[in-house]
């Protein structure tokens, strides 16, 4: 056993720290998917409400790591549309997540992955090119995304079925993921901080000292990306994402 921070962890859970910082800075520079199988460790660990406030600055760490290499593919017209209602979802999430007791929490966390995997595979199939550009699509997907992002970090399948229902080449996809996360993510600090005090000074050094393997994992995702090309870049995201949430519900 070690104590770090005033949290004490055995030596697998640092082991797993160390894997979950790696992969959390490979998701985010477009290895899609895979910072799923972060959600349900980090809550094995801190338990399902306090792991979102230890998770929420190593994603903005990894955010920082892939804005800065992806920021020019970004497609600002999606992310306008986005954010207003997005900003809605994390309000309406911080209310709900607040209320209910931590085995609720996670079985919450495990039925919002399984609904948004259902839809992504059910916009595959239909193998439609007609672009779902109606105001109301892009408005449930922000509030979606942001309730999501706040409850349990978990807005990488709501944003992926919504980018890839826009048809988005593959960097264009990773940049505008990139700012819509970093941007909806620091709006959350706040709430976490004040409302859920799910941050806190400790849980902050934990970040910092993560930091080194969260920038490694950046780097190797940029260097996988760029060996997929974009076609098996969207089924390669599908998949991860499937495997990661029978992981979650199992």
């Amino acid at each position: 056993m070690m104590t770090l921070y005033s949290y004490t962890f055995s030596f697998p859970q640092i082991s797993f720290l160390l894997l979950t910082a790696f992969l959390i800075g490979m998701a985010k520079t477009g290895i899609q998917g895979i910072s799923m199988f972060v959600v349900p460790v980090m809550a094995m660990i801190f338990g399902g409400r306090e792991s979102t406030g230890v998770m929420l600055p190593m994603l903005i760490m990894a955010d920082i790591c892939a804005v800065i290499y992806y920021h020019r593919h970004a497609e600002w017209t999606f992310l306008v549309k986005l954010f207003p209602s997005s900003a809605l979802g994390v309000i309406a999430g911080t209310w709900l997540g607040g209320a209910i007791d931590d085995q609720v929490f996670r079985a919450l966390m495990a039925a919002i992955v399984l609904v948004s995997l259902v839809l992504m595979l059910w916009m595959e199939k239909r193998d439609s090119h007609t672009i779902p550009d109606f105001w109301w699509f892009a408005l449930l997907m922000g509030f979606l995304g942001g309730f999501t992002t706040m409850v349990g970090n978990l807005a990488g399948t709501i944003m992926a079925l919504y980018l890839l229902s826009m048809r988005l080449p593959k960097n264009t996809y990773i940049g505008t993921g990139a700012w819509f996360f970093l941007l909806i993510n620091l709006f959350k600090v706040p709430f976490h901080v004040f409302s859920w005090e799910t941050i806190h000074l400790n849980s902050f050094l934990i970040n910092l000292t993560l930091l080194p393997m969260i920038a490694l994992g950046a780097w190797a995702g940029v260097k996988l990306v760029k060996r997929i090309g974009d076609t098996h870049y969207r089924w390669f995201v599908i998949g991860m994402t499937l495997i990661a949430a029978i992981l979650m519900l199992v």
